[in-house]
Parts: structure tokens; C-alpha cells; sequence
């Protein structure tokens, strides 16, 4: 089996929302394991146990949560050199465009030599069932090319 780890945060629940809808459409595919872990309760041990990583998080102030960067922080140094290549993704829940915090974690990803597997969905407001959709198809087309060995 492989492990696709998701790391969320959310204030409001969008972003949760967002997050369960790409765990169960990337749990619901064969030869995969989802672990959906809080930003503040997932660590290194984490990160260096999954086969690809989904990062799921609301914009706050044109950033992303301080409880996704808490994560990033305590797993950085620890992780290094030991997940270059791991294929990753990205899911905001925005008020604004979603920019500054897309380019921020992209930044961070580079240091830590990930790979951006899929474009990063931003979905700004409320989320609709058209974006629970797009979620969902993140989180299966993860799930799916982690799978059959793409990623």
C-alpha cells in the first residue's frame, strides 16, 4: 500500500471541506491509504511515511495558516535531503486570489526538492458542490497516479 498524507487546516470549515472531499474520492482507489492529519497533530514521522503529500489550507492574510507553516517549520530540517522528489499538491480555500499563499508553500516546497505533481486548486468563498468537484478530482487523480506508480 501506498500512503497519500494529507495535512489540513481550516478556521471556518471551507477548507476542511475541501480537504474531506479529496480524501474520500483519493481513498476510494485501490492500492492507497489517505492519512488525513490536522497541520498541528501531523510531524515528521508523517511526512516521511507517505508516498505523496496533498497540503490543504485557508488564505489568512494573504498567506498560508500558521498551523500549516507550524508543520512546514518543525519538519523541514528534520526532513532534509530524506523527501526530495515526493510529488505534492495543493488545495486553498481563499478570500482573496489564493496568491501569496500559493506562492509562499510553493517556495517552501522547492527548499525541501519536492515536486509539484498537479496545479494548485484555489477556491475562493464558501465552496459549492462544483468546488467539492474539483477537490475531490485532485484528490482522486493523486490517489490514482500514485497507484499505477506515475507519481
Amino acid at each position: 500500500m501506498k500512503t497519500l498524507l494529507l495535512v489540513w487546516s481550516s478556521q471556518s470549515g471551507n477548507t476542511l471541506a475541501l480537504a474531506e472531499a479529496a480524501a474520500k474520492a483519493a481513498g476510494a482507489e485501490d492500492g492507497v491509504t489517505v492519512r488525513m492529519l490536522p497541520a498541528l497533530q501531523a510531524g515528521i514521522d508523517d511526512l516521511l511515511g507517505c508516498q505523496a503529500l496533498l497540503l490543504a489550507t485557508p488564505e489568512n492574510f494573504g498567506y498560508m495558516s500558521g498551523a500549516l507553516k507550524d508543520f512546514l517549520d518543525r519538519t523541514y530540517y528534520p526532513a532534509q535531503g530524506r523527501t526530495e522528489g515526493l510529488p505534492w499538491a495543493l488545495l486553498i480555500s481563499a478570500g482573496n486570489d489564493g496568491s501569496g499563499a500559493e506562492r509562499a508553500i510553493s517556495r517552501i516546497a522547492t527548499g525541501y526538492g519536492w515536486r509539484q505533481a498537479l496545479p494548485t486548486l484555489c477556491v475562493r468563498g464558501q465552496p459549492g458542490a462544483e468546488d467539492l468537484a474539483a477537490a475531490a478530482e485532485l484528490g482522486a487523480t493523486l490517489a490514482a497516479a500514485l497507484a499505477i506508480g506515475v507519481l
